[in-house]
């Protein structure tokens, strides 16, 4: 049996090329599960993984997609059985372990989850990897306490995926979702979305001396990182938390903790890719319920294999709006 993948190789010291070509199911990786992929997403690290230099595939050759949904052709793990339906998204497949730009991917079961009722294996993908950690960071503030009459959550780099469905949910569940983003011709976008307003990027991406600004924000989505989140630290209500998903806007964060000690302000971080089976399932349940399908449809566009390089070249470069669905039998 044969099927199509897009094959990232090494071709020089610093070179990598990646093209859609034929493959056989025994060269497939070791796994307790194959599944027949119908969709797969493009993400960040997607991009990176594409590149020589991104830092994140260590084997060539190598079919790289951090996420995928589809159909279970067999299983040798009594959890899952031909003709269910299954969702991957972490543990590193498509980094250290082929992903889901192929018509077929073989995995462990323990990276799994059942696709949620209420949703395709398309929607499921125009969630994705950006989509889940969204909604991991909007279980965290709900942790934390953060409710919709506490005044406006905002969001950073709302343009993008994470941006974008953390938008939706928010607006969704009747939050003030203040939303910032570098590209003016994105507002429409996101007042579509459920924002209530929006702050352009300039006015939130430089650090200032002070460390602490007036009370503005109850809480955050952070898909930015670097300057803008130190900004926003010194920004947020009294025991206000930010969810910190991206670093888009760099590793560092030149930050002071004034915020923490005076405001008791919470940073929390938000991963992924090593979340427990119990959350994942939290997870897509709440995304199957709290996010707006119409929406969602609006917010993404379709692609095919071929096309993925160049996809990836411009997520990396931030030209992307929303969610790109990858349908790997087009």
């Amino acid at each position: 049996m044969t099927f199509r993948a897009l094959v990232v190789e090494k071709t020089g010291p610093s070179e990598v090329s990646a093209a859609v070509q034929t493959l056989s199911e025994d060269q497939l990786p070791e796994g307790n599960v194959t599944v027949a992929v119908e969709y797969s997403t493009v993400n960040y690290k997607d991009g990176l993984c594409m590149r020589a230099d991104g830092g994140l595939v260590r084997t060539y050759p190598h079919v790289p997609g951090i996420d995928f949904a589809g159909t279970v052709e067999s299983s040798s793990d009594p959890r899952y059985k031909p003709g269910d339906q299954v969702v991957l998204t972490g543990w590193r497949v498509g980094e250290t372990h082929w992903g889901g730009y192929a018509q077929k991917a073989r995995v462990n079961a323990d990276w799994l989850v059942p696709l949620p009722e209420g949703l395709t294996t398309r929607q499921a993908m125009a969630i994705g990897t950006a989509g889940f950690a969204a909604i991991l960071a909007v279980l965290a503030l709900e942790d934390h306490g953060l409710q919709p009459d506490q005044g406006e959550v905002l969001i950073t780099g709302a343009a993008g995926g994470v941006g974008s469905i953390a938008t939706a949910v928010l607006g969704n569940l009747g939050y003030e979702v203040a939303a910032v983003t570098g590209r003016p011709a994105a507002a429409d976008y996101l007042k579509s979305l459920g924002a209530s307003r929006i702050v352009p990027r300039e006015d939130i991406d430089s650090v200032t001396k002070r460390p602490l600004e007036s009370e503005t924000w109850a809480g955050c989505v952070d898909a930015v990182g670097g300057e803008m989140l130190a900004r926003v630290l010194g920004q947020l209500n009294y025991g206000g938390s930010v969810a910190a998903v991206g670093l888009a806007g760099g590793a560092k964060v030149p930050a002071s903790v004034i915020p923490f000690l005076l405001r008791g302000v919470n940073l929390l971080g938000i991963d992924s890719v090593m979340q427990p089976y119990e959350r994942r399932v939290t997870a897509w349940k709440r995304l199957a319920t709290d996010l707006p399908l119409d929406k969602l449809d609006a917010m993404v566009q379709q692609a095919n294999l071929a096309v993925v390089p160049s996809l990836g070249a411009q997520i990396l470069a931030g030209q992307v709006k929303g969610r790109i669905v990858v349908d790997v039998n087009a």
